[in-house]
């Protein structure tokens, strides 16, 4: 099995609805994304994927997130952006695309600080 990386940052603002303590009241991040994709075999190239193709996969989405309120935002109306949330949110946006250029999109984790990270990848 072979994988590639990407990472990507986004700056953005949220609150969590229901949370009790600091959380609670809108606050800002500089989100950082990594995406893992692996593939059983290499392209003719000798590649997973290409890079290039992966970043402009992601930064279609990482696009609408990027300076936003995302409490505001459709997906995150009545679900709290979270760290999971937004994991969960990006990976089921970009598991069609990727599949569309052969590999398979293995997981997304976002990062709100250098020290906490949320992971999701299906079960």
């Amino acid at each position: 099995m072979f994988e590639i990386k990407i990472t990507c940052r986004f700056a953005a603002a949220h609150r969590l609805r229901g949370y009790r303590g600091q959380c609670e009241k809108v606050h800002g991040h500089t989100f950082k994304v990594e995406i893992r994709v692996q593939a059983r075999k290499l392209n003719r190239l000798g590649l997973v994927m290409d890079f290039h193709d992966l970043k402009e996969l992601a930064d279609e989405i990482i696009t609408c997130l990027d300076h936003e309120l995302l409490n505001e935002l459709a997906p995150f109306k009545k679900v709290n952006p979270s760290s999971e949330n937004l994991a969960r949110y990006i990976y089921d946006e970009l598991k069609t695309q990727v599949g569309k250029k052969g590999p398979k999109l293995k997981k997304v984790t976002v990062w709100e600080s250098e020290d906490s990270a949320a992971t999701y990848y299906p079960g």
